[in-house]
């Protein structure tokens, strides 16, 4: 059978962001993978340089949407590292308590395109009328639906009253029954299974040898998460169980997300019954000294990184990080070949990508 080349994007109806494939078929299953990317480059970084450490805070949170709260809170962490601050412990469980908001809602928006890829739309509405509590809750909370602006240099800018932490943990509550329905169907729907389980097999030898990150390694059984091997914030004092599944495939990823939502509802619980009193920030501003740091947390989507340099001005000299995708995105080329066509979006869906963050 003779081979061809098919395009895919960068702007196609199953991709979520703009990305060109090169995907090489012999009739209807893939025999190879080419990946483009760079079509929506914005310049952050350098823009990052540009400006001082303050209004930064609010650049970084703009980089992606889903998960927004990780670069400005890995900011601030390689900020205090260089100026040798120590935050409030109670701003370490506001952050955590933050963090583990945002991890539901982006884990709850890929399951549902997960649904909504397979064609299961009664599905996808479901899960995502249970992310629109989550929504909710940002919304109390935060003021605001997406963007939490909850991070700042020595702490965090928002506070949690006795009312709040008693809506919080309703809100919770109202969370978890329809969440065990929801993986209950993704472990044992037919139409489920038959378009996830075997589909896009990345093998943990080969996980290991691309260096994915986050639910895609937990998902070929690699026990890997920032949280646990090198706890920040208020982690080093929660329990955090990591979620480890062994199928490899898009099934075995999904299965992952889901049961960190679960265990994100855990730790916020832990949170608020375990939170200090005290103040959310210092109460002076700080001067960030010359240095460098490197600070990372567990994003939604896997290990995020940040490199920054200061030079003793209000202007960093340098900054960079690396994100998830960027080591996921490449083990594609192992998933692919030998699935079929139709089977592109899912997979490509099923390490969670996020060309924002990536490409920036």
């Amino acid at each position: 059978m003779s081979t061809y080349t098919i395009p895919v994007g960068p702007l196609h109806v199953a991709l979520e962001e703009p990305m060109y494939f090169r995907v090489e078929v012999e009739g209807e299953t893939i025999v190879g993978l080419e990946l483009t990317a760079g079509h929506v480059h914005r310049g952050i970084e350098y823009l990052a340089m540009k400006r001082n450490i303050y209004q930064n805070l609010t650049l970084l949170e703009r980089v992606c949407s889903l998960c927004s709260n990780n670069h400005p809170f890995t900011y601030c962490m390689a900020l205090e590292k260089i100026a040798g601050i120590q935050i409030p412990e109670r701003a370490e469980y506001l952050r955590v308590i933050a963090d583990e908001i945002k991890r539901i809602a982006s884990h709850l928006f890929n399951i549902a395109m997960l649904a909504h890829i397979i064609g299961f739309d009664s599905l996808f509405m479901h899960v995502m009328e249970l992310r629109e509590i989550v929504q909710d809750i940002k919304e109390t909370i935060y003021g605001n639906r997406m963007d939490l602006a909850a991070n700042c240099i020595g702490g965090v800018r928002y506070d949690l009253s006795e009312e709040k932490i008693k809506y919080l943990a309703r809100q919770l509550d109202n969370l978890k029954k329809p969440l065990e329905e929801i993986t209950r169907i993704y472990m044992n729907n037919k139409f489920v299974r038959a378009r996830t389980e075997g589909v896009g097999i990345l093998p943990k030898d080969e996980a290991l040898r691309y260096g994915v990150v986050g639910p895609v390694a937990r998902g070929s059984g690699i026990n890997n998460d920032v949280r646990v091997k090198s706890p920040y914030a208020a982690y080093d004092k929660l329990k955090v169980n990591v979620q480890v599944e062994t199928g490899c495939d898009v099934k075995a990823r999904a299965l992952v997300r889901l049961r960190e939502i679960q265990e994100a509802i855990n730790i916020i619980q832990h949170c608020l019954k375990e939170i200090p009193d005290g103040p959310t920030c210092i109460d002076y501003l700080p001067e960030i000294p010359a240095g460098e740091a490197v600070a990372k947390s567990e994003a939604p989507r896997g290990e995020l990184i940040y490199y920054l340099r200061t030079n003793g001005s209000d202007i960093p000299e340098r900054i960079k990080w690396r994100v998830p995708t960027y080591m996921n995105w490449e083990a594609l080329k192992v998933m692919m070949p030998g699935n079929k066509v139709a089977d592109i979006p899912l997979i490509i869906n099923s390490i969670d990508p996020c060309i924002s963050c990536t490409e920036r």
